[in-house]
């Protein structure tokens, strides 16, 4: 049985690696603010499944604790940059709005 549960956990660290891996990559290429925002949130919830993992792996309920304060800073990091975009987008809006109006008069 413990070689199954071996396995598995190698498994779940390999499938970890490639999606911290592919989420650098969406970080780095990305071509909008929001693509970088969801790949950042795939980083901070593999991160939080690596956690996880290190739990099951050396049996310290420490990484759990790690891993909830990890994926409450990252809900928190994700509104705020959510409410940036937001804010960013509206602004954008007014001024398009406004050099408009400049060239009616």
């Amino acid at each position: 049985m413990t070689d199954l549960l071996d396995l598995a956990v190698t498994a779940g660290y390999v499938a970890v690696l490639i999606a911290v891996g592919l989420a650098l990559w969406r970080l780095a290429a990305g071509p909008s603010l929001p693509d970088r925002v969801v790949a950042l949130d795939m980083m901070t919830v593999a991160i939080v499944a690596y956690c996880g993992l290190a739990a099951i792996d050396t049996a310290d309920a420490t990484f759990l604790d790690v891993g909830l304060v990890l994926a409450l800073v990252g809900f928190l990091a994700t509104v705020a940059l959510a409410r940036f975009a937001e804010r960013q987008a509206l602004r954008r809006g007014a001024a398009s709005a406004s050099i408009g109006r400049e060239g009616e008069g």
